[in-house]
């Protein structure tokens, strides 16, 4: 079963920047969307950006121009570039990618991946 890793969470001051990453054990998978999302304590995870396989990207409206997700399909890796950050991107970050398998009858069912999750705080 393929595994996501994630990297990069740290302590940051408000205004500063984290870049987190994104690495599947399975360089040569081959994975449909790949997100991030992110749990702030006491609230349900929420979506902050994703990646398609084409390029195309989508950003939480809170994130919007702040933040920057960027996929790399040969290397099968994704990262997220957050700047001027506040104490409200404070969260564990988690990386999620799905992909589709055809089953014997012919229809295809969805799989997916979590990673473990990285803490980002903003603190000053």
């Amino acid at each position: 079963q393929v595994q996501l890793v994630e990297s990069g969470g740290g302590v940051v001051q408000p205004g500063g920047s984290l870049k987190l990453s994104c690495a599947a054990s399975d360089r040569l998978f081959s994975f449909n969307a790949m997100e991030w999302y992110r749990q702030a304590p006491g609230k349900q995870r929420e979506l902050v950006a994703s990646a398609d396989r084409e390029g195309g990207t989508k950003y939480a409206d809170s994130v919007k121009g702040r933040f920057t997700i960027s996929r790399d399909n040969n290397w099968n890796t994704l990262n997220l570039q957050m700047n001027r950050m506040v104490p409200e991107d404070t969260a564990v970050y988690y990386c999620h990618a799905d992909w589709l398998v055809r089953a014997d009858s012919g229809s295809y069912e969805y799989r997916e991946v979590w990673g473990q999750g990285t803490l980002a705080t903003v603190s000053s």
